[in-house]
């Protein structure tokens, strides 16, 4: 017989951590399987210029002006309201029934985007299809300092 006591220790529960890590590099392969990489890069674009040659004359031309606080003028009458709609309907009132107009559009450089989108747009509603960009012309370099000796 043994009569010497047994001392009971309690054993201190300890995390297993071989399930753990299969399952984090279960994960982490998914992740990289299912990522996809995307390189960013910076756009490199070459703006056009403006050509100081004088523009052909057209038969049926509109002139719409842009302002800088988003007014609009068809052929210099101001155009009430700042709607897409509103707009298409002077451009329709404005041709005449016209289709083959061109539509000459000169926005103000502080203009927003959106100001020239709507006349774009409302172009397109009224069935114009022809538009073009009113640009400033550049000046030759040397053509505004005086005569070269």
């Amino acid at each position: 017989m043994n009569f010497r006591k047994h001392h009971l220790r309690e054993e201190e529960p300890e995390i297993n951590l071989i399930p753990f890590i299969d399952v984090l590099l279960v994960v982490l392969i998914f992740l990289m399987l299912t990522t996809t990489y995307s390189k960013l890069t910076e756009l490199k674009i070459n703006l056009p210029t403006a050509n100081a040659q004088a523009s052909k004359p057209r038969p049926h031309e509109l002139v719409v002006v842009v302002t800088a606080d988003g007014r609009y003028t068809i052929n210099q009458r101001l155009i009430e309201g700042r709607s897409v709609d509103v707009l298409a309907a002077g451009l329709a009132a404005a041709t005449g029934g016209v289709k083959d107009t061109v539509v000459v559009v000169t926005a103000d450089a502080s203009a927003t985007h959106q100001s020239v989108i709507n006349v774009m747009d409302a172009a397109r509603r009224a069935g114009l299809s022809q538009l073009t960009f009113a640009t400033q012309g550049q000046t030759e370099p040397g053509a505004a300092a005086g005569p070269q000796p």
